[in-house]
Protein backbone atom coordinates (compact mmCIF):
# COMPACT_ATOMS: atom_id res chain seq x y z
CA UNK A 1 0.00 0.00 0.00
CA UNK A 2 2.72 2.51 0.49
CA UNK A 3 4.08 1.24 -2.20
CA UNK A 4 1.15 2.45 -4.45
CA UNK A 5 0.55 5.56 -2.56
CA UNK A 6 4.03 6.72 -3.48
CA UNK A 7 3.56 6.25 -7.08
CA UNK A 8 0.18 7.54 -7.27
CA UNK A 9 1.00 11.13 -7.61
CA UNK A 10 3.53 10.97 -10.45
CA UNK A 11 0.76 8.76 -12.41
CA UNK A 12 -2.11 11.44 -11.54
CA UNK A 13 0.31 13.88 -12.94
CA UNK A 14 0.69 12.20 -15.79
CA UNK A 15 -2.61 11.40 -16.78
CA UNK A 16 -3.39 14.89 -16.48
CA UNK A 17 -0.68 16.14 -18.42
CA UNK A 18 -1.61 14.09 -21.53
CA UNK A 19 -5.56 15.27 -20.83
CA UNK A 20 -4.27 19.27 -20.47
CA UNK A 21 -2.02 18.81 -23.97
CA UNK A 22 -5.09 16.93 -25.84
CA UNK A 23 -3.58 13.93 -27.04
CA UNK A 24 -5.40 11.86 -29.15
CA UNK A 25 -7.51 10.28 -26.88
CA UNK A 26 -6.57 6.63 -28.65
CA UNK A 27 -3.40 7.26 -27.95
CA UNK A 28 -3.65 8.70 -24.38
CA UNK A 29 -5.82 5.51 -23.37
CA UNK A 30 -2.74 3.46 -24.38
CA UNK A 31 -0.55 6.16 -22.18
CA UNK A 32 -2.68 5.89 -19.36
CA UNK A 33 -2.62 2.01 -19.36
CA UNK A 34 1.11 1.53 -20.12
CA UNK A 35 1.73 3.90 -17.41
CA UNK A 36 -0.52 2.39 -15.14
CA UNK A 37 0.93 -1.08 -15.55
CA UNK A 38 4.31 -0.09 -15.47
CA UNK A 39 3.14 1.29 -11.90
CA UNK A 40 1.73 -1.72 -10.83
CA UNK A 41 4.16 -4.11 -11.92
CA UNK A 42 7.21 -2.17 -9.65
CA UNK A 43 4.97 -1.77 -7.13
CA UNK A 44 4.42 -5.66 -6.72
CA UNK A 45 7.89 -6.35 -7.65
CA UNK A 46 8.92 -4.22 -4.59
CA UNK A 47 6.28 -6.25 -2.50
CA UNK A 48 7.85 -9.19 -3.53
CA UNK A 49 11.91 -8.00 -3.28
CA UNK A 50 10.47 -7.61 1.00
CA UNK A 51 7.62 -9.71 1.27
CA UNK A 52 9.77 -12.69 -0.06
CA UNK A 53 12.82 -12.99 2.27
CA UNK A 54 10.66 -11.89 5.89
CA UNK A 55 8.85 -14.58 4.72
CA UNK A 56 11.34 -17.02 4.48
CA UNK A 57 12.84 -15.02 7.93
CA UNK A 58 9.47 -16.35 9.19
CA UNK A 59 9.75 -19.63 8.11
CA UNK A 60 13.21 -19.53 9.65
CA UNK A 61 12.73 -17.90 13.12
CA UNK A 62 9.35 -20.64 13.27
CA UNK A 63 11.86 -23.70 12.36
CA UNK A 64 13.88 -22.51 15.60
CA UNK A 65 10.84 -21.90 18.03
CA UNK A 66 10.01 -25.73 17.07
CA UNK A 67 13.54 -26.90 17.90
CA UNK A 68 14.98 -27.13 14.03
CA UNK A 69 18.27 -25.71 13.72
CA UNK A 70 19.38 -27.53 10.99
CA UNK A 71 17.12 -25.19 8.32
CA UNK A 72 19.35 -21.90 6.34
CA UNK A 73 17.99 -19.56 4.76
CA UNK A 74 19.49 -18.58 1.27
CA UNK A 75 21.77 -15.03 1.26
CA UNK A 76 21.38 -13.68 -2.52
CA UNK A 77 23.36 -10.18 -1.47
CA UNK A 78 24.79 -9.89 1.78
CA UNK A 79 25.44 -6.08 1.07
CA UNK A 80 22.07 -5.50 1.61
CA UNK A 81 20.07 -4.92 4.92
CA UNK A 82 17.58 -8.50 4.77
CA UNK A 83 20.98 -10.25 3.64
CA UNK A 84 22.85 -9.33 6.74
CA UNK A 85 19.72 -10.14 9.00
CA UNK A 86 19.12 -13.44 7.09
CA UNK A 87 23.20 -13.98 7.59
CA UNK A 88 22.59 -13.22 11.50
CA UNK A 89 19.45 -15.58 11.68
CA UNK A 90 21.62 -18.43 9.90
CA UNK A 91 24.32 -17.93 12.53
CA UNK A 92 22.06 -18.01 15.44
CA UNK A 93 20.58 -21.35 14.09
CA UNK A 94 24.73 -22.94 14.04
CA UNK A 95 25.08 -21.27 17.19
CA UNK A 96 21.67 -23.06 18.91
CA UNK A 97 22.64 -26.37 16.90
CA UNK A 98 26.49 -26.26 18.49
CA UNK A 99 24.46 -25.41 22.27
CA UNK A 100 21.77 -28.02 21.75
CA UNK A 101 24.74 -30.96 20.28
CA UNK A 102 26.40 -29.86 23.47
CA UNK A 103 23.27 -30.01 25.52
CA UNK A 104 22.71 -33.57 24.72
CA UNK A 105 25.89 -34.46 25.13
CA UNK A 106 26.35 -33.57 28.37
CA UNK A 107 23.17 -35.26 29.74
CA UNK A 108 23.66 -38.25 28.13
CA UNK A 109 27.29 -38.33 29.91
CA UNK A 110 25.19 -37.09 33.00
CA UNK A 111 22.86 -40.17 32.40
CA UNK A 112 25.69 -42.47 32.36
CA UNK A 113 27.43 -40.80 35.65
CA UNK A 114 24.08 -41.33 37.47
CA UNK A 115 23.69 -45.00 36.15
CA UNK A 116 27.17 -46.60 37.14
CA UNK A 117 27.75 -44.44 40.15
CA UNK A 118 27.03 -46.77 43.61
CA UNK A 119 25.24 -43.87 45.25
CA UNK A 120 21.13 -43.36 45.16
CA UNK A 121 19.83 -40.75 43.61
CA UNK A 122 15.99 -39.42 44.08
CA UNK A 123 14.40 -36.12 42.64
CA UNK A 124 11.14 -35.16 43.96
CA UNK A 125 8.84 -32.58 42.46
CA UNK A 126 6.84 -30.00 45.16
CA UNK A 127 4.14 -32.53 45.71
CA UNK A 128 7.04 -34.71 46.82
CA UNK A 129 6.37 -36.93 43.33
CA UNK A 130 9.92 -39.01 42.64
CA UNK A 131 10.39 -37.59 39.58
CA UNK A 132 14.13 -39.17 38.56
CA UNK A 133 15.92 -42.16 40.33
CA UNK A 134 19.08 -43.99 39.33
CA UNK A 135 19.88 -47.27 39.19
CA UNK A 136 21.09 -47.02 42.60
CA UNK A 137 18.17 -45.89 43.88
CA UNK A 138 16.55 -49.16 41.78
CA UNK A 139 18.73 -51.42 43.73
CA UNK A 140 18.13 -49.65 46.91
CA UNK A 141 14.49 -50.03 46.56
CA UNK A 142 14.12 -53.89 45.02
CA UNK A 143 12.05 -52.02 42.42
CA UNK A 144 12.79 -51.03 38.76
CA UNK A 145 11.87 -46.93 38.02
CA UNK A 146 8.86 -47.79 35.58
CA UNK A 147 7.49 -48.58 39.11
CA UNK A 148 9.11 -46.05 41.18
CA UNK A 149 8.50 -42.81 39.34
CA UNK A 150 5.33 -40.57 39.84
CA UNK A 151 4.96 -42.48 43.68
CA UNK A 152 5.32 -40.00 46.27
CA UNK A 153 7.70 -40.05 48.91
CA UNK A 154 5.53 -41.80 51.74
CA UNK A 155 4.63 -44.70 49.86
CA UNK A 156 8.52 -45.20 49.14
CA UNK A 157 9.27 -44.78 52.93
CA UNK A 158 11.42 -41.14 52.17
CA UNK A 159 9.37 -38.47 53.54
CA UNK A 160 11.42 -38.42 56.44
CA UNK A 161 14.49 -37.09 54.97
CA UNK A 162 12.56 -34.47 52.88
CA UNK A 163 12.57 -32.48 55.96
CA UNK A 164 14.90 -31.80 58.88
CA UNK A 165 18.68 -31.65 58.71
CA UNK A 166 20.16 -31.62 55.13
CA UNK A 167 22.78 -34.03 56.31
CA UNK A 168 22.00 -37.20 58.14
CA UNK A 169 23.56 -40.44 59.44
CA UNK A 170 20.88 -43.24 59.93
CA UNK A 171 21.01 -47.01 60.71
CA UNK A 172 18.08 -48.89 58.43
CA UNK A 173 16.68 -51.63 56.27
CA UNK A 174 15.87 -50.65 52.95
CA UNK A 175 14.31 -53.17 50.86
CA UNK A 176 17.91 -53.84 48.79
CA UNK A 177 20.10 -53.64 51.69
CA UNK A 178 20.83 -53.34 55.87
CA UNK A 179 23.63 -51.09 57.39
CA UNK A 180 24.46 -47.27 57.71
CA UNK A 181 23.36 -45.04 55.43
CA UNK A 182 24.41 -41.28 55.06
CA UNK A 183 21.93 -39.19 53.72
CA UNK A 184 22.15 -35.75 52.18
CA UNK A 185 19.55 -33.13 50.76
CA UNK A 186 19.43 -30.77 48.17
CA UNK A 187 17.47 -28.17 46.14
CA UNK A 188 17.46 -27.59 42.58
CA UNK A 189 15.11 -25.63 40.18
CA UNK A 190 13.85 -27.39 37.11
CA UNK A 191 11.31 -24.63 34.67
CA UNK A 192 11.48 -21.88 37.85
CA UNK A 193 10.20 -24.62 40.31
CA UNK A 194 12.03 -25.93 42.98
CA UNK A 195 12.69 -29.88 43.43
CA UNK A 196 14.50 -31.95 46.06
CA UNK A 197 17.44 -34.16 45.80
CA UNK A 198 18.17 -37.06 47.83
CA UNK A 199 21.67 -38.56 47.55
CA UNK A 200 21.65 -41.82 49.81
CA UNK A 201 24.95 -43.77 50.68
CA UNK A 202 25.95 -46.97 51.81
CA UNK A 203 28.49 -45.86 54.71
CA UNK A 204 28.67 -49.54 55.87
CA UNK A 205 32.06 -50.59 54.20
CA UNK A 206 33.80 -47.25 54.71
CA UNK A 207 33.01 -47.56 58.22
CA UNK A 208 33.96 -50.75 58.73
CA UNK A 209 37.55 -50.64 56.56
CA UNK A 210 38.15 -47.30 58.60
CA UNK A 211 37.01 -49.07 62.26
CA UNK A 212 39.43 -52.22 61.22
CA UNK A 213 42.48 -49.76 60.36
CA UNK A 214 41.76 -48.06 63.56
CA UNK A 215 41.64 -51.37 65.20
CA UNK A 216 44.87 -52.54 63.72
CA UNK A 217 46.96 -49.31 64.52
CA UNK A 218 45.60 -49.52 68.34
CA UNK A 219 46.63 -53.16 68.33
CA UNK A 220 49.80 -51.98 66.91
CA UNK A 221 50.41 -49.57 69.32
CA UNK A 222 49.66 -50.88 72.21
CA UNK A 223 51.67 -53.95 71.50
CA UNK A 224 54.68 -51.80 70.88
CA UNK A 225 53.94 -50.20 74.39
CA UNK A 226 53.15 -53.22 76.40
CA UNK A 227 56.18 -55.43 74.91
CA UNK A 228 58.33 -52.30 75.39
CA UNK A 229 57.60 -52.65 79.10
CA UNK A 230 56.81 -56.33 79.45
CA UNK A 231 60.37 -57.47 78.11
CA UNK A 232 62.13 -56.28 80.47
CA UNK A 233 60.22 -56.95 83.31
CA UNK A 234 60.20 -60.93 82.14
CA UNK A 235 63.90 -60.73 81.97
CA UNK A 236 64.17 -58.78 85.30
CA UNK A 237 61.54 -61.48 87.19
CA UNK A 238 63.62 -64.76 85.51
CA UNK A 239 67.14 -63.32 86.61
CA UNK A 240 65.55 -62.83 90.15
CA UNK A 241 63.99 -66.39 90.13
CA UNK A 242 67.03 -68.00 89.27
CA UNK A 243 68.91 -65.43 91.97
CA UNK A 244 66.18 -67.12 94.50
CA UNK A 245 67.30 -70.83 93.48
CA UNK A 246 71.02 -70.29 93.82
CA UNK A 247 72.18 -72.32 96.98
CA UNK A 248 74.15 -70.55 98.86
CA UNK A 249 73.10 -67.19 97.24
CA UNK A 250 75.89 -64.58 96.54
CA UNK A 251 76.28 -61.98 99.21
CA UNK A 252 74.94 -59.28 97.38
CA UNK A 253 71.84 -60.59 96.63
CA UNK A 254 69.17 -58.68 97.92
CA UNK A 255 70.79 -55.32 96.53
CA UNK A 256 70.45 -57.11 92.80
CA UNK A 257 66.58 -57.68 94.38
CA UNK A 258 65.87 -54.30 95.24
CA UNK A 259 67.53 -53.02 92.17
CA UNK A 260 65.56 -55.77 89.91
CA UNK A 261 61.77 -54.64 91.99
CA UNK A 262 62.76 -51.30 91.55
CA UNK A 263 62.85 -51.53 87.23
CA UNK A 264 59.62 -53.82 87.32
CA UNK A 265 57.64 -51.20 89.42
CA UNK A 266 59.11 -48.16 87.45
CA UNK A 267 57.97 -49.99 84.51
CA UNK A 268 54.40 -51.20 85.72
CA UNK A 269 54.20 -47.49 86.38
CA UNK A 270 55.13 -46.51 83.11
CA UNK A 271 52.44 -48.73 81.56
CA UNK A 272 49.77 -47.47 84.07
CA UNK A 273 50.96 -44.25 83.17
CA UNK A 274 50.36 -45.13 79.29
CA UNK A 275 46.92 -46.74 79.77
CA UNK A 276 45.87 -43.40 81.29
CA UNK A 277 47.30 -41.88 78.72
CA UNK A 278 44.84 -43.88 76.25
CA UNK A 279 41.67 -43.52 78.44
CA UNK A 280 42.36 -39.63 79.05
CA UNK A 281 42.62 -39.48 74.90
CA UNK A 282 39.55 -41.58 74.46
CA UNK A 283 37.27 -39.53 76.85
CA UNK A 284 38.08 -36.32 75.79
CA UNK A 285 34.43 -34.25 77.10
CA UNK A 286 32.41 -31.71 74.52
CA UNK A 287 33.79 -28.45 74.71
CA UNK A 288 31.68 -26.00 77.20
CA UNK A 289 31.39 -22.50 75.08
CA UNK A 290 31.53 -19.02 76.74
CA UNK A 291 32.83 -15.74 75.60
CA UNK A 292 36.78 -15.98 75.14
CA UNK A 293 38.42 -13.17 74.56
CA UNK A 294 41.76 -13.87 72.68
CA UNK A 295 44.49 -11.44 73.84
CA UNK A 296 43.22 -12.14 77.57
CA UNK A 297 43.42 -16.27 76.89
CA UNK A 298 46.90 -16.09 75.18
CA UNK A 299 48.47 -13.70 77.82
CA UNK A 300 47.06 -16.33 80.12
CA UNK A 301 48.66 -19.24 78.72
CA UNK A 302 52.42 -17.53 78.35
CA UNK A 303 52.20 -16.53 82.04
CA UNK A 304 52.08 -20.73 83.19
CA UNK A 305 55.17 -21.01 80.74
CA UNK A 306 58.38 -21.03 83.49
CA UNK A 307 61.07 -21.82 81.56
CA UNK A 308 61.97 -19.03 79.22
CA UNK A 309 60.35 -15.67 78.89
CA UNK A 310 57.45 -16.39 75.85
CA UNK A 311 57.41 -13.28 73.72
CA UNK A 312 53.56 -12.48 73.16
CA UNK A 313 52.31 -10.18 70.59
CA UNK A 314 49.41 -7.93 71.50
CA UNK A 315 47.07 -7.87 68.80
CA UNK A 316 43.65 -6.40 68.16
CA UNK A 317 41.14 -7.84 70.19
CA UNK A 318 38.51 -10.62 69.44
CA UNK A 319 35.88 -12.57 71.38
CA UNK A 320 35.20 -16.07 69.83
CA UNK A 321 32.72 -18.93 71.82
CA UNK A 322 34.63 -21.78 73.07
CA UNK A 323 35.40 -23.88 76.16
CA UNK A 324 38.27 -21.46 77.90
CA UNK A 325 40.33 -24.54 79.55
CA UNK A 326 40.09 -26.68 76.68
CA UNK A 327 41.97 -23.80 74.46
CA UNK A 328 44.05 -23.05 77.33
CA UNK A 329 45.33 -26.40 77.48
CA UNK A 330 46.06 -26.73 73.86
CA UNK A 331 48.21 -23.49 74.42
CA UNK A 332 49.95 -24.78 77.13
CA UNK A 333 51.35 -27.71 75.01
CA UNK A 334 52.09 -26.21 72.14
CA UNK A 335 53.70 -23.59 73.81
CA UNK A 336 55.47 -26.00 75.92
CA UNK A 337 56.66 -27.48 72.74
CA UNK A 338 57.78 -24.77 71.47
CA UNK A 339 59.61 -24.16 74.38
CA UNK A 340 61.16 -27.74 74.26
CA UNK A 341 62.23 -27.25 70.60
CA UNK A 342 63.59 -23.67 70.96
CA UNK A 343 66.11 -24.79 74.24
CA UNK A 344 67.99 -26.93 71.84
CA UNK A 345 68.89 -24.40 69.94
CA UNK A 346 68.96 -21.35 72.47
CA UNK A 347 65.99 -19.43 70.20
CA UNK A 348 63.25 -17.85 71.29
CA UNK A 349 58.95 -18.61 71.32
CA UNK A 350 56.86 -15.86 69.82
CA UNK A 351 52.98 -16.19 70.19
CA UNK A 352 50.49 -13.86 68.13
CA UNK A 353 47.41 -14.45 66.35
CA UNK A 354 45.59 -13.08 62.86
CA UNK A 355 41.84 -12.42 62.38
CA UNK A 356 39.45 -12.05 59.82
CA UNK A 357 35.76 -11.77 59.88
CA UNK A 358 35.62 -15.46 59.65
CA UNK A 359 38.06 -16.81 61.65
CA UNK A 360 41.32 -16.11 64.09
CA UNK A 361 44.46 -17.72 63.66
CA UNK A 362 46.73 -18.42 66.73
CA UNK A 363 50.38 -18.87 65.73
CA UNK A 364 53.13 -20.20 68.36
CA UNK A 365 56.04 -20.04 66.14
CA UNK A 366 59.70 -21.28 68.16
CA UNK A 367 63.62 -20.88 66.94
CA UNK A 368 64.14 -24.36 67.37
CA UNK A 369 65.33 -27.54 64.87
CA UNK A 370 62.21 -27.27 63.25
CA UNK A 371 60.52 -30.71 61.95
CA UNK A 372 62.12 -33.11 60.44
CA UNK A 373 59.47 -35.27 59.68
CA UNK A 374 55.58 -34.64 59.59
CA UNK A 375 54.32 -37.46 58.88
CA UNK A 376 53.75 -38.98 62.03
CA UNK A 377 52.98 -35.87 64.12
CA UNK A 378 49.09 -36.82 65.15
CA UNK A 379 49.49 -40.25 65.59
CA UNK A 380 48.84 -41.34 69.23
CA UNK A 381 51.14 -42.00 71.22
CA UNK A 382 54.06 -41.08 68.35
CA UNK A 383 56.76 -38.42 70.16
CA UNK A 384 60.27 -37.48 69.47
CA UNK A 385 60.53 -36.45 72.60
CA UNK A 386 62.28 -38.34 75.39
CA UNK A 387 59.71 -38.90 78.20
CA UNK A 388 56.99 -37.65 75.59
CA UNK A 389 53.50 -39.22 76.08
CA UNK A 390 52.73 -38.55 72.38
CA UNK A 391 48.87 -37.67 73.06
CA UNK A 392 49.90 -33.57 73.45
CA UNK A 393 48.93 -32.92 69.96
CA UNK A 394 46.31 -35.88 69.58
CA UNK A 395 44.44 -34.06 72.18
CA UNK A 396 45.07 -30.18 71.09
CA UNK A 397 43.41 -31.37 67.64
CA UNK A 398 40.80 -33.25 68.90
CA UNK A 399 39.78 -29.50 71.25
CA UNK A 400 40.38 -27.57 67.97
CA UNK A 401 38.26 -29.95 65.83
CA UNK A 402 35.74 -30.05 68.85
CA UNK A 403 35.24 -26.23 68.48
CA UNK A 404 34.74 -26.19 64.41
CA UNK A 405 38.53 -25.52 64.11
CA UNK A 406 41.42 -27.21 62.84
CA UNK A 407 45.37 -27.31 64.57
CA UNK A 408 48.72 -28.07 61.80
CA UNK A 409 52.15 -28.11 62.20
CA UNK A 410 54.95 -26.39 59.69
CA UNK A 411 58.59 -25.11 59.51
CA UNK A 412 58.84 -21.64 59.29
CA UNK A 413 58.58 -19.57 56.38
CA UNK A 414 61.19 -17.37 57.69
CA UNK A 415 64.54 -18.11 59.77
CA UNK A 416 64.31 -21.37 61.50
CA UNK A 417 62.17 -23.27 63.49
CA UNK A 418 58.24 -24.55 63.52
CA UNK A 419 55.09 -22.52 63.42
CA UNK A 420 51.89 -24.61 65.44
CA UNK A 421 48.75 -22.63 63.96
CA UNK A 422 45.48 -23.22 65.34
CA UNK A 423 42.39 -21.88 63.29
CA UNK A 424 39.21 -21.61 65.05
CA UNK A 425 35.81 -19.76 64.00
CA UNK A 426 34.59 -16.18 64.58
CA UNK A 427 31.33 -17.25 65.29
Amino acid sequence: MLALAAGLPGVLACAILLAVYAVEPRLQALLDSALVVFWLGFCFAAKARVAGPLRTLANLLEALQEGDFSIRGRVDDPREPLGEVMQQVNSIAATLRDQRLGAVEATALLRKVMEEIEVAVFAFDPKQSLRLVNRAGERLLAQPAERLLARDAASLELSEYLEGEAEQTIQRSFPGGTGRWGISRSIFREGGVPHQMLVVTDLTRPLREEELQAWQRLVRVLGHELNNSLTPIRSIAQSLEQIVRLDPRPEDWEQDMSRGLNVIANRSEALSRFMSAYARLAKLPPPKLALVEINALLRQATRLETRMQVYFEECPPVTIQGDVDQLEQVLINLIRNGVDAALETEGRVFVRHEHTAAQVEIVVRDEGPGLANTANLFVPFFTTKRGGSGIGLVLSRQIAEAHGGSLSLRNAKTGQGCEAVLSLPVS
